[in-house]
C-alpha cells in the first residue's frame, strides 16, 4: 500500500518536520500537490503524525524508562491508564503480556520512590517494577526517531532539507505562560500552518512565525515525527537491554546510534547501561541483525530482549483501533 515515495516523504520529514511541501517536493523529484496528498493521506490513515513539543529539559526535567511487572490480567488496564497521562510516552506491553514498558518525563532530582508515586498508578496488580535515567541520546544530530527503517534520501537530499533549520546553541529557555496555546496547537498538528497557528494563540501570523523560530533555535522546541511501523511492514519491534564495558560505553552507543534497525538509543542507569529500540520487518531480519550488525560491535557482555506485542502510545500519539490519533480522540 505504502510505496517508494511515501518513505521518501517520511524520511524527509523527519529530517525537517516542517519544511514546505513545495520544498520536499524539489528534493524528491515530484510536484508539491503529489507530496500534499501522500502525506495527507499517511496523516489521515493514521500512519504518521509530525508533532511538536517542549524540551523536557527546558523544565528541568529528565526522562526515565520504566518496567512495570504485572498481573497477566491488569496489564492491559494499568498500561492504558499509564498510556493517557500526558507525562507518559512510548508505552507498550512486552509479549507474555505481563511487562508494561514507558518513558516517563519528571524532574531530574526526583528520587526513585518519588516517580514510582507521583508517577505510576498504585496497584497490587504491579509485581515488580524499575525505573532508570535515560542519562544520554546516540545518532547523528537531528530529530530523533525511526525514519522508515532505511535511508531513503541520499545524503545529499537530507543536506539540503537540513541546511535552514535552526542549531540550538547555548542553555535550553523555558517557554513562557504565553507560549501554551501554541504547544497544544503543535502537540496536535506540527505542521499547522501560521496562520491556524494564529488562530489558537490570538497572534499575529508574522508573531507566530518569529516565536517558532525563537523558540526551535533556544531548543526548547522540538519537532518530531510518530509513525506505526506495523503499517509499513515492519512487524517486529523490540527493546535491547545491553550491558556494555564502560569505556566502550560511548562508542558502541554511537555506533548502534547509526543502525538503520536503531529508532533510538540511550545511556540508562541500572543493571543495564545501554538501551536499543530495534524495528524489523520480520523475525527472520530481527536474527539478521542481532548475528550481524549487533554480533559485531566489540564490548557487548550480555543482553536482554522485550520483544512488543501491543504498542499503546508514542511520544504523543495514542494508538486507537491501529491508527495514531490525538490524545484527546483517544
Amino acid at each position: 500500500m505504502y510505496d517508494d515515495l511515501d518513505g521518501k516523504i517520511i524520511h524527509g520529514l523527519h529530517c525537517a518536520p516542517r519544511t514546505s511541501f513545495r520544498h520536499l517536493g524539489e528534493i524528491v523529484g515530484v510536484s508539491e500537490q503529489t507530496v500534499a496528498r501522500r502525506y495527507n493521506a499517511l496523516r489521515r490513515d493514521g500512519v504518521m503524525r509530525v508533532v511538536g513539543l517542549s524540551n523536557p529539559a527546558a523544565h528541568g526535567r529528565a526522562e526515565w524508562i520504566a518496567r512495570l511487572r504485572c498481573r497477566p490480567d491488569a496489564a492491559g488496564p494499568v498500561a492504558d491508564s499509564l498510556a493517557r497521562r500526558p507525562e507518559v510516552g512510548y508505552a507498550s506491553i512486552a509479549s507474555g503480556g505481563s511487562e508494561i514498558i514507558c518513558t516517563i518525563r519528571s524532574a531530574a532530582r526526583t528520587g526513585r520512590d518519588d516517580v514510582l508515586l507521583r508517577q505510576l498508578p498504585k496497584a497490587a496488580s504491579i509485581l515488580d517494577m524499575s525505573v532508570d535515567l535515560l542519562i544520554h541520546p546516540f545518532g547523528p544530530p537531528g530529530p530523533g526517531g525511526w525514519a522508515g527503517g532505511r535511508q531513503s534520501l541520499t545524503d545529499e537530499q537530507v543536506r539540503r532539507l537540513t541546511a535552514e533549520r535552526p542549531v540550538p546553541a547555548g542553555p535550553v529557555l523555558a517557554p513562557t505562560d504565553e507560549d501554551r496555546p501554541l504547544f497544544e496547537a503543535l502537540a496536535e498538528d506540527g505542521r499547522a500552518s501560521h496562520t491556524r497557528l494564529a488562530e489558537a494563540t490570538g497572534w499575529s501570523a508574522a508573531r507566530v512565525a518569529r516565536r517558532l523560530e525563537a523558540l526551535e533555535a533556544a531548543g526548547s522546541l522540538l519537532f518530531g515525527i510518530d509513525i506505526l511501523p506495523e503499517r509499513l511492514g515492519y512487524e517486529l519491534n523490540a527493546i535491547l537491554w545491553l550491558q556494555v564495558d564502560l569505556p566502550a560505553l560511548h562508542r558502541i552507543g554511537e555506533e548502534l546510534g547509526r543502525h538503520d534497525e536503531c529508532a533510538f538509543v540511550a545511556a540508562t542507569s541500572g543493571r543495564h547501561n545501554l538501551m536499543a529500540v530495534v524495528i524489523c520487518r520480520d523475525t527472520p531480519a530481527f536474527y539478521r541483525y542481532l548475528s550481524g550488525p549487533l554480533a559485531g560491535v566489540e564490548g557487548i557482555r550480555g543482553y536482554e530482549i522485550s520483544v512488543r506485542a501491543r504498542r499503546l502510545k508514542q511520544s504523543v500519539s495514542l494508538i486507537h483501533h491501529g491508527r495514531l490519533v490525538h490524545p484527546t480522540l483517544g
